[in-house]
């Protein structure tokens, strides 16, 4: 849809003239591009594991 064609719409669908519409300052808005929302588990652990390397291992208790 081109920016004269929402105008135009609007006009119809409202009654007022296509200037009036203008004036109001209606616009096209793209939505944004965005990438698939998914998780690369392994990629998340292995960073872990890079960021904490010691994650994982058994640590030893201290005496009471």
């Amino acid at each position: 849809m081109t920016q004269r064609e929402l105008e135009c719409e609007l006009s119809r669908a409202t009654g007022e003239s296509v200037s009036t519409i203008r004036s109001l300052g209606f616009s096209l808005v793209e939505p944004p591009e965005l990438e698939p929302l998914t998780v690369d588990w392994d990629a998340l652990a292995a960073q872990r594991v890079a960021f904490f390397p010691d994650k994982g291992r058994s640590r030893q208790r201290c005496a009471a």
